[in-house]
């Protein structure tokens, strides 16, 4: 797993749309990606069917630096799919790009996927043992090769009984000669929407894709749902027994963008209650109410309303720096860290600052900003968290560090208040992140997946598990 050790927080879990039925379906989709770029920085990938054969294009880095001018003319097409890449299976390269393509017997097939398959490698294996060849690492091209091997006639069944095979979280989006197809896991771990624009559909991870090029939004897709889009409109299917939908919290953490909506909510709203919720449960004597940018801006602001304190820009963000982890040297890096955030002194010098964060990961930002704000003349720096303490990783799509490596799953408030160097640390409670929301968490079978912050485990970890009870024998060796 790729993990930038100098940045704290969950890399993004990726983002995919798809345009069915529009005749410049590559421009939209180039558009939505743009929208969902916060998904994921670190490659893009379009694939369109102009009528009579496949186009498809796949580059590392933005979609602004690869997919503009003649777009149209080298991605003709009334229907396309797109993806915004962050690599969790498989290391960045060209190869590992989606949406990935194949020419099958029945037609030509291309895929994206954002999440993570979480027995991709015990069917990679299986598969591999059958003769499949695999052109790349990661987990998506399973459901390619899954789809290939289905002795089923209709792709929308082969398509289905591909699904059958793997577990975990995942929203797929996936093209035909004909259709446009998308899917979401069992419990809906992974977010998809539908969109209508004009006689056209679109599938996309978020709102906020369909508000940028003018889709109205139709809803969501199901947990355990299959959409076929084609000329005959859209044709909805449920291959697997019905389950109690369980979204990731994440996406109101973190991931979706403040201005989309998730389940009928505002995530702008909902982070702003989280800000609420946290002074209620975590007060602090401050002058000064200060965000960490960008995304610990709606919390820090609920908590200003329910404490009184003023809120404040005390940090600046440049958005014109590029990823600390290109850096060739840790000097490097640690130079594009301090450009990242600049403090703004006039609101800092002589104030009792309390910092509001999304999360805390590994807590060596943190550190590094407290620090920054201290020096910048701040009497007095206190850290608030609007999500409670991470104490295991995830497997369903988010890059996280390992349990090692996250600070609340090693270390005591206390010890963790003195690695930060902060007058006092406070975290928002599991059940104040629901309250947020608006619900009361159900403990024997919560509504969303908390794994993150409770260890609750939505569905069988097959390859995690398998990778434990190899270490487990390799140990009993030693011994």
């Amino acid at each position: 797993m790729f993990w930038d050790h100098d940045d704290d927080k969950p890399r993004e879990e990726c983002g995919v749309i798809g345009v069915y039925g529009h005749p410049e379906a590559s421009l939209l989709t180039a558009l939505g990606l743009h929208a969902l770029q916060h998904r994921g920085q670190e490659a893009c990938g379009i694939a369109t069917f102009d009528g009579e054969k496949f186009h498809n294009e796949r580059h590392m880095g933005l979609v602004g630096e690869n997919f503009g001018g003649d777009l149209h003319a080298r991605l003709p097409g009334h229907s396309a799919i797109g993806h915004n890449r962050y690599s969790t299976q498989g290391k960045p390269a060209l190869r590992n790009i989606q949406p990935i393509f194949a020419d099958l017997a029945s037609s030509g097939f291309a895929v994206a996927h954002n999440g993570n398959i979480t027995n991709a490698r015990a069917l990679r294996r299986d598969l591999i043992e059958k003769g499949a060849i695999f052109q790349s690492t990661m987990d998506t091209e399973v459901v390619l090769q899954l789809v290939a091997r289905s002795p089923k006639p209709l792709m929308r069944d082969r398509f289905q009984e591909a699904l059958t095979y793997i577990e975990g979280g995942y929203a797929l989006v996936g093209l035909t000669n004909k259709k446009l197809i998308g899917a979401r896991d069992p419990i809906g771990l992974r977010p998809l929407v539908l969109g209508k624009i004009g006689e056209g559909w679109v599938l996309a991870s978020e709102t906020c894709a369909l508000d940028i090029i003018g889709a109205e939004f139709v809803r969501e897709i199901e947990n355990g749902e299959v959409v076929i889009i084609s000329k005959d409109g859209v044709e909805s299917y449920f291959p697997f027994p019905r389950r109690p939908e369980a979204p990731c919290l994440f996406e109101y953490v973190y991931f979706a963008r403040p201005d989309s909506v998730v389940q009928g909510r505002s995530v702008y709203e909902v982070r702003r209650r989280m800000g609420n919720q946290l002074a209620r449960e975590n007060p602090a004597d401050v002058d000064v109410i200060v965000p960490v940018p960008d995304s610990g801006v709606p919390a820090a602001i609920g908590f200003s309303e329910a404490s009184g304190v003023p809120f404040q820009l005390g940090i600046i963000r440049s958005h014109y720096v590029g990823r600390t982890f290109i850096q060739p040297t840790q000097s490097g890096r640690q130079t594009s860290i301090s450009r990242k955030h600049s403090p703004n002194k006039a609101v800092l010098e002589g104030k009792r600052v309390l910092l509001v964060d999304d999360s805390i990961v590994r807590g060596n930002t943190s550190k590094r900003i407290v620090k920054m704000v201290r020096d910048a003349g701040a009497r007095e720096v206190h850290l608030r968290s609007a999500s409670p303490p991470i104490v295991h990783p995830d497997f369903y799509g988010i890059d996280m560090a390992a349990q090692s490596e996250l600070i609340a799953a090693n270390h005591s408030l206390e010890e963790m208040r003195d690695f930060l160097g902060v007058e006092s640390l406070g975290f928002l409670s599991v059940p104040g992140l629901y309250a947020a929301i608006g619900v009361e968490r159900n403990v024997e079978m919560p509504q969303f997946s908390d794994h993150c912050f409770t260890g609750c485990y939505p569905t069988r970890l097959v390859d995690h598990m398998r990778d434990e009870s190899s270490k487990e024998r390799q140990l009993s060796l030693l011994d």
